[in-house]
């Protein structure tokens, strides 16, 4: 097995170079999600030795659909880094990502630590400030999205990119489970979604981050954003899209490439 900490440099050059690499998985078979995680941190060394911080976190692979493509039964995580957010509106050059999609997910921001193991969406639910619409801009680092889950857990479960958009809502007075969400591209309906398609319910995906994190002695810090699943498939982007997505009774967000 080669040196983990080296396979997370060839990712994060992959992503400074715009040069992605061939699987992982493909390369070494024997890789393992625990495996994986550690080249993720590794990944992320040289942008936070640069003063990027850890403003959050991200979960994937929240759909049973996906869940199946990639052979797993649960779903993955990676760190959102300050240099990631972009405001709600701007555009992006699609010629700073390898091969970008977009995700339209319902963001978490926390009130107050939570610190897993025994975390349950009650406790989440009251140590959420509010919650937002949000884009989510995923990019593979692996050549042509061949991924499995090792790949995309090292690959910072191919975050990069997010956008809050402009409205906020209390958890406690909506049924996140039927929030509906409707994902525009040049003015057409391309995609739809609900809150369920996170796990059931968003907060279910959020539980299970704070569980999984808190086995490791990590917390949930109060005012990390968390996002928590896509809800509708990914959408592909180029030059000259537009894309905006609606929360019912939270808010929109939107954003352009160029």
């Amino acid at each position: 097995m080669t040196n983990l900490n080296h396979l997370g440099a060839q990712l994060h050059q992959a992503l400074t170079d715009k040069k992605p690499l061939a699987p992982l998985t493909e390369q070494f078979p024997e890789l393992t999600v625990a495996e994986a995680y550690q080249i993720q941190l590794a990944m992320l060394q040289p942008r936070l030795d640069a003063g990027q911080t850890v403003i959050g976190k991200k979960i994937g692979v929240t759909s049973q659909v996906v869940m199946n493509m990639l052979g797993v039964d649960q779903p993955d995580f990676g760190h959102l880094l300050s240099g990631m957010l972009v405001n709600d509106g701007a555009a992006l050059a699609c010629a700073d990502f390898i091969a970008p999609k977009a995700e339209g997910e319902i963001a978490f921001v926390l009130k107050e630590d939570l610190i897993g193991p025994g975390i349950t969406v009650a406790d989440v639910l009251r140590a959420t400030a509010y919650v937002m619409p949000c884009f989510e801009i995923v990019d593979s680092r692996i050549k042509d999205w061949k991924i499995k889950i090792q790949d995309t857990v090292a690959d910072n479960a191919s975050a990069a990119a997010f956008v809050l958009g402009d409205g906020v809502a209390d958890p406690r007075d909506i049924d996140l489970a039927c929030v509906g969400m409707t994902l525009e591209k040049n003015g057409e309906i391309v995609a739809t979604g609900a809150g369920a398609a996170a796990l059931g319910h968003p907060a279910n995906a959020v539980v299970w981050l704070a569980n999984t994190l808190g086995q490791l002695g990590i917390a949930l810090k109060k005012g990390e954003v968390i996002l928590s699943g896509s809800l509708a498939a990914m959408v592909p982007v180029q030059p000259g899209d537009q894309l905006r997505m609606s929360l019912g009774g939270i808010g929109s967000a939107s954003i352009r490439f160029v």
